[in-house]
């Protein structure tokens, strides 16, 4: 029997007779999968069964959420296919709210869906479910095998969507058609080389960069995930241009670099914000200019309404879809950056006579948002202060106070390990702390994106760090959303991935207890959480736990937590007690000041 090799393993080649199962996993081997995450079931037992010798690992989780999160945090860091798996029907519907935030980070998992036996199906069986539609909205490509013979073409198919599309694809196989014996061929991956644009286009931005004043690149995760970081460094350097990054995406572009300027959108830079609004000429590189991240932020609406924008997207359906655009390239980020680079070489271009002014307002930008940072030891707002107040009253239950989420925020980023990944989660301290995470390389950070969902970031980094085991592993989670998800601290456990868990205990719903307070008068309904102690729960799921009350201690305690999982395979959670004062909203738009017209509510206004 002949063979080809992928990685250490190998893989049938031509046509040979097998049963689907085998099939299956041939194509999984194929295209490079080593692990995957997810919860066993009947559904695929026949084709789990032979994953150990074909070099796959499952890794069982506590929630199948938790499985595509990991799934998702794994491609995002490895570049390569994060893979989740579970029992037809309620093992698969768990996955939705995770495949949606995958779907926002552009992250090329597959969700292989088994579903109910094709001679059951209608009939309203145990676990039926209809599971394509669930996914409909959050998925590139569905691939449903419609006969066992299909299995390994359905199966390829699904893996090469995920990377062409940059995005979720769906694998949906009836149960029964794991069985059997088919004859087929392994197909072997196929990847789309996408190339720098058209040249109309390409001719179009390079004039337009021409004559630019005050050029400003946005670096967005087309940067990340097309290995594009060097070339967008080569087209700022050659332009003098400030580097912003877009919504969280805060890992496109090196915070050492004196061209860097930070991230636009929600918490983000006031540097890049006050740069980019001076812009004439903006290149959005591999940016869809989404609307969280260009909404007015620290009382400014900073969006340059008057420059000429050329925005680069891989997915042409994104091409001024949010903004109003001059050019619109269809391209990769990677190969645009360094064609555009190459056509202004040796040209004279408008903006290079300011180029040493420019520079100096760039600088001068930066210092002072640093400055302010700096000063910047806790909000400031009524609310804020009152609660500032009440909290110097109270111990925690440790003895100790209660802390400035904005100093803690300082203090991790300035213990913060080289070759650090962080995931973030959704809340008020959270979303703090876009103004304190700088990275010098890609792949290193992580948050749910457009879907904001609670739960995301402690079973993301697992994947994340399973992908990249020699680099040091930080999820931030908020004391609400953490409850959601702090479970997976067993598959940490179980399965040796370290991870640290860095949890801001401040005993609310902070992001939408916000709301309440700017919109409602401070009428708090299910926004107060009082629980126990994070890091004691976390001692009784087997890792460490560190209590945190004194601003001294945040430094040295992520310092020793790193250590642990570093050099001693721990995991360990950090609880940090906060104070209850809030940041600014998500976003002042949303909501309006209530009206009511029946007598019964006419105090609550």
């Amino acid at each position: 029997m002949s063979k080809t090799t992928t990685d250490t393993r190998t893989v049938v080649s031509g046509v040979q007779k097998m049963t689907p199962s085998e099939a299956f996993v041939e194509t999984l081997v194929a295209n490079g999968v080593t692990d995957m995450f997810g919860i066993m079931g009947s559904a695929f037992m026949d084709a789990m069964d032979i994953f150990a010798p074909a070099g796959i690992r499952l890794i069982p989780v506590v929630h199948e959420q938790g499985a595509a999160h990991m799934a998702d945090g794994y491609a995002r860091v490895s570049g390569r296919h994060g893979v989740t798996i579970g029992q037809n029907g309620p093992g698969i519907s768990n996955c939705v709210t995770a495949i949606a935030a995958a779907f926002w980070a552009h992250s090329p998992v597959v969700i292989i869906t088994p579903e109910t036996g094709t001679t059951g199906i209608g009939l309203g069986g145990f676990q039926e479910a209809n599971q394509l539609p669930m996914f409909e909205e959050f998925t590139k490509y569905q691939g449903h095998v419609t006969h066992p013979k299909r299995m390994a073409e359905y199966t390829a198919r699904c893996f090469d969507r995920a990377m062409s599309d940059n995005g979720p694809t769906q694998l949906n196989i009836p149960r029964d058609y794991f069985y059997g014996e088919i004859e087929c061929e392994i197909p072997q991956p196929m990847r789309v080389d996408r190339g720098a644009g058209g040249e109309a286009t390409l001719a179009a931005a390079t004039e337009l960069l021409a004559t630019a004043k005050f050029p400003v690149i946005l670096a967005g995760g087309g940067v990340v995930m097309g290995g594009a970081v060097d070339a967008c460094k080569a087209l700022a350097e050659r332009l003098g241009a400030p580097v912003v990054t877009g919504y969280l995406r805060n890992d496109a572009f090196p915070a050492s670099h004196e061209l860097w300027a930070g991230p636009l959108g929600y918490q983000g830079s006031k540097a890049a914000m006050k740069l980019i609004a001076q812009a004439d000429v903006v290149i959005a590189l591999g940016s869809r200019m989404g609307p969280f991240g260009t909404l007015p932020q620290h009382g400014m609406d900073y969006w340059p309404k008057t420059a000429k924008i050329i925005q680069v997207e891989a997915d042409h359906t994104n091409l001024g879809l949010v903004k109003k655009i001059s050019v619109g390239i269809c391209g990769d980020a990677k190969a645009t950056a360094l064609e555009l680079t190459k056509r202004l070489t040796g040209k004279t271009l408008a903006c290079d006579a300011t180029k040493a002014e420019r520079a100096k307002t760039i600088a001068s930008e930066k210092a002072a948002w640093e400055k302010e940072l700096d000063e910047w030891t806790h909000e400031k707002d009524a609310f804020s202060l009152d609660m500032i107040e009440e909290n110097k009253k109270e111990v925690t239950f440790n003895g100790g106070e209660y802390l400035h989420p904005r100093q803690v925020l300082r203090e991790l980023e300035k213990a913060m390990p080289p070759r650090a990944m962080v995931s973030t989660d959704i809340g008020n301290i959270n979303s703090v702390a876009n103004s304190y995470l700088r990275f010098e390389e890609p792949r290193s950070f992580f948050a749910p994106m457009s879907f904001g969902n609670c739960g995301y970031a402690l079973p993301t980094m697992i994947g994340a760090k399973l992908a990249a085991m020699d680099r040091p592993a930080i999820a931030y989670a908020g004391d609400g959303a953490w409850a959601m998800s702090m479970t997976e601290i067993l598959t940490a456990v179980r399965h040796d991935i370290p991870v640290t868990a860095i949890v801001f205990h401040n005993r609310q719903w902070g992001a939408e207890k916000k709301n309440q307070v700017d919109f409602y008068n401070r009428r708090f309904v299910a926004a107060e959480l009082e629980n126990e102690s994070w890091s004691e729960m976390a001692k009784a799921m087997g890792a460490e736990g560190i209590v945190v009350d004194k601003l001294e201690d945040v430094g040295p305690a992520l310092k020793k937590a790193i250590d642990m999982q570093m050099n001693e395979g721990k995991t360990c959670v950090i609880e940090i007690m906060c104070t209850r004062e809030l940041g600014d909203p998500f976003r002042r738009d949303a909501l309006a000041k209530p009206v009511r017209f029946l007598d019964k509510y006419k105090d609550y206004v």
